[in-house]
C-alpha cells in the first residue's frame, strides 16, 4: 500500500525543518559564547615575560644560531 504525502505534509515538514534549523542556530550562538567567555577566564590578558619565553632578544641580543656540520651527498 502506498500513501500519497498530502500538501498539509509538504507544509508542516518546511515549517519543522526551518524551526530545527534555528534552534541548531541559536544552541550553537550560545555555545560558542559561553565557549569564548570560559576561554577568556582560563588566559590571562598579558604579555609572557622575557625570561618564560625561549628566544626573545634579552638586553638587545638575540641567541646565537646554531651552526651545523654540511652533510656531504
Amino acid at each position: 500500500m502506498r500513501t500519497a504525502l498530502t500538501p498539509d505534509f509538504y507544509q508542516l515538514f518546511a515549517v519543522l525543518l526551518v524551526v530545527a534549523v534555528a534552534v541548531l542556530f541559536i544552541v550553537a550562538a550560545v555555545a560558542e559564547s559561553l565557549y569564548e567567555r570560559l576561554l577568556s577566564q582560563w588566559s590571562p590578558h598579558r604579555a609572557p615575560s622575557v625570561g618564560t619565553v625561549p628566544n626573545v632578544p634579552d638586553k638587545g641580543r638575540t641567541a646565537s644560531p646554531v651552526r651545523r656540520t654540511p652533510v656531504p651527498r
